[in-house]
């Protein structure tokens, strides 16, 4: 019996954010607190000569390098924090030697009593270099290029295939070969990494902004050689993460080890131009794909190939092909991915890993068959649907097709409006376009659990060691734990943001609300399963010799289904027997990584476009999307998440990149000022709709999550909508004005 669930509650953290009472990591004050500042290598490869002496200076506590910071004691493996064990960035650590791999790298921590004077001390610095040959852009390394093994910290192959590939596109009646350009994406979250370190004897407490509270606790631990019992990482609020805070980086150890030395608690805080080198990015890449279809436009052949840089000592990159080898029905697929060894830090997760591109080479190839085969889009989506993954497994739960004919119905789209340059509205020449969106359930973490506890006067607890990063998690928590107890939502508190709390794995891949609402579901139900079954044995309770099975729980009242007149409330069966309060613990272990069903979040995109064609601007004027994202924990908030990724993907289309100086190995944006990102002023009309679907194996409640597919889809029906202005086809991301506007001969 649900009441909460679904329902548009707003945030119950509303007002502690809008008051300023929500205290972030980098706003946590403790007794005799010190301030450390990074300094960041100035070339992209070499070593560190030496250290001008700094001098005396006021308030300096200590000057860290790899002459004096000590060693670290366990080795970084870069394995993902879904996995439940250490989650380095990268599998190097730096300032244990004099090597410099990347510009950026941390070669020196400042400590002083300010930040002011941290500041200016580690401005002062002076940092000597012997510099040596680097590689930062694909075009250097070319002629290195490798075929992976691995990917995305060895969680996926680098190669995937069946059927017979280059003889299905020999054979095919239409064939496509398309070439796609994509520059580097930086995360850009409000609140920048910040860890604030202090010590009790052996034991640290870190205050760190991370998606994963468990994941810190596990890879301080790990590294610092500390018992995980003397690690304790709290992190109440997080101002953004879209995966640049899912892996750790160095500055949050970084932070334990300047408070140890200095012996009192150290804040770190990266400033903007260090979140560009020091964690991770979507990295650069280019993609092909080669595609055949028969003349009624089936698929029979899809050939996908990535190429990327990663760093000097990982093989990462995100998985271009996860949902194109599996989106539609093709029986000959191969996806290779391949690196080039450079000078960058390790890229990571960022919003839609791999499918955030992968999506925009698929989805523009099937816009470009359409448009040579003369058929809708919407109508060659669906006629390629396909029931099974690639594996040949029934998805989970569907809903693709229901996508695009609802999408399609909302946003008005009109299949004989095809033809390029056909629309105007004054100088602007108007286009629409359209793309199927797909993103990845994933069931690869460990077992999570939760904590349930009710007390004598009616009001609940639930508890679980998560963080708000904005997703909303503290509200539908609160409604999942009303339901599954009973209890009004009102009287119901979640509690999270604690290490101290059940193990909770970091919020990646959109797998947050299904994982953590199985586990506070699974916590409530034992709580009120016992308090059930103590009512039906108590001999005092109306509900005495009562089947278990045939009570129900509304508003804190337990009562017999078809007779409420027998019951009693839960205060009165606590009293009676003299409890104060009562706790029950959850979990919930995902199914196995070989279920047999295809596990994917469904949607569609449509865009609306005006472009000027003389000067190559283009803006957005409407977006849609539908999704199936199984059951919604709060309509509100999926909306908002959905919204939110709907408009970074037009900021991906049109404005987010990046490109490295070859010269000094530096990125040529280090702030919001060269960085662009959508604002309020470009943020056109959104519109967001729901196809239900029911989902009983992904976990117990069917959700199957919103935060990344919102974005999936979107870059490619804006490229499409261009293309449908303009007649100028772009496959290189962002849009760029050059790449639109008319050529200068044909202005009148």
């Amino acid at each position: 019996m649900t009441s909460a669930i679904g329902k548009p509650v707003s945030r119950v953290d509303g007002p502690a954010k809008v008051t300023g009472a929500a205290r972030y990591s980098a706003e946590i004050v403790l007794p005799d607190l010190a301030y450390a500042v990074l300094v960041g290598a100035t070339v992209p490869s070499g070593r560190v000569a030496g250290f001008e002496p700094l001098g005396p200076a006021d308030g300096l506590l200590a000057v860290l390098t790899h002459e004096n910071l000590g060693k670290i004691v366990g080795r970084p493996q870069l394995l993902p924090s879904l996995v439940g064990g250490p989650a380095p960035g990268a599998s190097f650590f730096p300032m244990q030697d004099d090597q410099v791999h990347y510009f950026g790298q941390p070669v020196a921590v400042v400590v002083a009593d300010s930040h002011e004077r941290a500041q200016h001390a580690a401005a002062r610095l002076r940092v000597r270099y012997e510099r040596t040959p680097s590689t930062t852009t694909i075009d250097e390394g070319r002629d290195r290029a490798f075929e992976a093994e691995r990917l995305f910290g060895g969680l996926m192959p680098g190669r995937t295939e069946r059927g017979d590939v280059d003889a299905a596109l020999a054979d095919a009646d239409v064939r496509l070969d398309l070439q796609f350009r994509f520059a580097a994406n930086h995360h850009n979250a409000l609140e920048p990494p910040a860890s604030t370190a202090v010590w009790d004897g052996d034991q640290v407490t870190i205050y760190d902004s991370t998606q994963g509270i468990r994941a810190s606790q596990l890879t301080v631990s790990h590294l610092l050689g500390l018992p995980l019992a003397n690690v304790r990482v709290i992190a109440n609020f997080v101002g953004g993460g879209f995966g640049s805070k899912a892996m750790i980086w160095p500055h949050v150890t970084l932070s334990a080890m300047a408070a140890r030395h200095v012996g009192r608690p150290v804040k770190l805080v990266l400033t903007r131009p260090q979140t560009y080198t020091s964690t991770g990015h979507r990295e650069e890449q280019e993609q092909a794909l080669s595609l055949g279809a028969t003349r009624d436009g089936r698929l029979t052949a899809l050939d996908h190939r990535k190429l990327s840089i990663t760093s000097p000592f990982d093989e990462w990159a995100e998985p271009a092909t996860g949902v194109s080898s599996q989106l539609y029905k093709c029986p000959n697929f191969r996806g290779v991915h391949r690196m080039i060894r450079g000078n960058t830090l390790t890229p990571t997760f960022m919003r839609g890993p791999g499918e955030a591109a992968g999506s925009f080479a698929l989805e523009t190839a099937m816009d470009e068959l359409a448009v040579e085969l003369g058929v809708d889009p919407v109508e060659l989506r669906l006629r390629n649907h396909t029931d099974v993954d690639d594996r040949g497994n029934p998805w989970s739960s569907d809903g693709l097709p229901e996508c695009l004919r609802l999408g399609a119905e909302k946003f008005g789209w009109d299949a004989t409006t095809r033809v390029p340059r056909s629309r105007r509205d004054g100088n602007w020449l108007i286009g629409t376009g359209m793309a199927s969106a797909a993103y990845p359930v994933p069931l690869f973490m460990p077992t999570q659990r939760a904590r349930a506890r009710l007390y004598a006067d009616g009001s609940a607890v639930v508890e679980a060691g998560t963080q708000e990063f904005g997703t909303g998690v503290l509200t539908a928590m609160t409604q999942v734990g009303a339901d599954a107890l009973g209890v009004p939502l009102a009287d119901t508190r979640f509690h999270g943001g604690s290490t101290d709390l059940p193990n909770i794995s970091a919020a990646v891949g959109s797998a947050g609300a299904g994982m953590i609402s199985a586990a506070v579901h699974d916590a409530a139900t034992n709580l009120r399963r016992e308090l059930v079954d103590l009512a039906v044995a108590d001999e005092g309770s109306p509900l005495h010799g009562a089947e278990p099975a045939d009570v129900e729980v509304a508003a804190g009242r337990m009562q017999l289904r078809g007779d409420t007149a027998q019951g009693e409330h839960y205060g009165d069966l606590m009293q009676r027997h003299r409890l104060s309060e009562v706790e029950a613990l959850g979990s919930w272990t995902p199914p196995p990584l070989d279920t047999p069903h295809g596990l994917l979040t469904f949607g569609a995109q449509f865009a609306e476009v005006a472009v000027d064609p003389d000067l190559g601007l283009v803006r957005v004027r409407r977006l849609l999307g539908a999704f199936a994202p199984g059951r919604v924990l709060n309509a509100k908030l999926a909306r908002s998440q959905l919204m939110g990724g709907i408009l970074w993907g037009m900021g991906q289309a049109l404005l987010e990149g990046n490109r490295m100086d070859p010269r000094g190995g530096r990125w040529g944006a280090g702030n919001l000022g060269e960085y662009l990102v959508p604002v309020n002023a470009d943020a056109p009309d959104v519109q967001v709709e729901f196809v239900s679907v029911a989902d009983d194996v992904v976990n117990t409640l069917g959700v199957k999550g919103v935060g990344e597919v919102g974005q999936v889809g979107v870059a490619a029906a804006i490229g499409n909508a261009v293309f449908n202005a303009t007649g100028r086809r772009v496959r290189e991301l962002p849009i760029a004005a050059e790449l639109v506007m008319d050529p200068v001969d044909s202005w009148s």
